[in-house]
């Protein structure tokens, strides 16, 4: 592990509390992803992060931690994993991401952790804790449905198999934790009856919310990234991208209304939350919660 200096770990993002998933703090304690998903935004330019694959962590990260946690007056949801994995090979010894999980227990802080790694199993204890002290949400991004396909698209994550099997796992300790489906690539993993089977398969864990975009990003170096691996692994695919996206940014699936049409008709049929506010409310505000009466 190659250790890089840090300033600072704890941001105030824009939109406090009322965006991504009613975050108000973001964290990273690693530098680079080595899932080496082939859509990765995280590649473009503007994050400045160069050899994205090579993981770095943040030397001192902990103490740093301690000591702005320690400084604030308010007690905010920290979001984790979102330009790099919390939960990557590393973890498993460093342990970067149970010290920060251990510190925002202790200060009654909340998390918000996006991961592809069914390795977050290991905390169940400290997000318990969190929940108890403010709140926790656990977003598994699971693209496909297909641990073959996923071996291609994401070749160093574990398998969507296994974390589903991390979900239930989370659930059955009583954690609020759903699905990020996204991003959807376009004639790759839009079929409708993958999405349609992935959202079962997550029900089936008793996933309590899903979240999709119908879609993938470009740009810059990530589109050139992308367009490489298509050509290693999909023959013809790059240029059907650009002749029908060109240099846009939001590349959606032609089939995007069909398959947001479907998945909200399942997330209906079984009562799965989908829509950003739900999903907030869901966990900073818990369903099951009732109003004292006067009497």
């Amino acid at each position: 592990m190659e250790w890089i200096t840090a300033k600072s770990i704890l941001q105030r993002v824009p939109k406090d509390g009322q965006h991504w998933f009613g975050i108000e703090y973001n964290m990273n304690l690693y530098k680079g992803c080595c899932h080496n998903c082939i859509y990765c935004d995280s590649r473009s330019d503007c994050y400045q992060t160069a050899d994205f694959s090579r993981v770095r962590g943040k030397a001192q990260a902990l103490e740093i931690l301690l000591q702005e946690l320690s400084s604030k007056r308010r007690k905010g949801v920290v979001s984790l994993g979102a330009m790099s994995d919390a939960y990557n090979p590393w973890e498993e010894h460093y342990q970067l991401t149970r010290g920060a999980l251990a510190l925002l227990a202790r200060y009654g802080f909340g998390v918000s952790i996006e991961t592809k790694s069914d390795l977050i199993t290991r905390d169940i204890d400290l997000l318990q804790q969190i929940t108890a002290g403010h709140s926790a949400i656990i977003k598994l991004t699971v693209t496909t449905p297909d641990d073959e396909l996923a071996k291609v698209i994401e070749p160093g994550a574990p398998p969507p198999s296994r974390r589903l099997a991390a979900l239930g796992e989370l659930r059955r300790a009583g954690l609020y934790a759903g699905v990020l489906m996204m991003p959807i690539l376009p004639w790759l993993t839009d079929a409708p009856e993958a999405v349609d089977r992935l959202v079962r398969l997550a029900y089936e864990q008793g996933a309590q919310f899903i979240y999709p975009m119908w879609g993938v990003t470009l740009r810059d170096s990530q589109r050139w990234y992308f367009y490489e691996q298509l050509d290693q692994h999909f023959p013809r695919m790059r240029q059907r991208y650009q002749e029908t996206f060109g240099q846009a940014y939001v590349c959606l699936s032609p089939q995007a209304e069909t398959l947001e049409a479907l998945f909200e008709e399942a997330c209906r049929r079984y009562g799965l939350r989908w829509r950003m506010q739900d999903i907030i409310d869901g966990y900073r505000r818990p369903p099951e919660a009732k109003q004292l009466t006067l009497f």
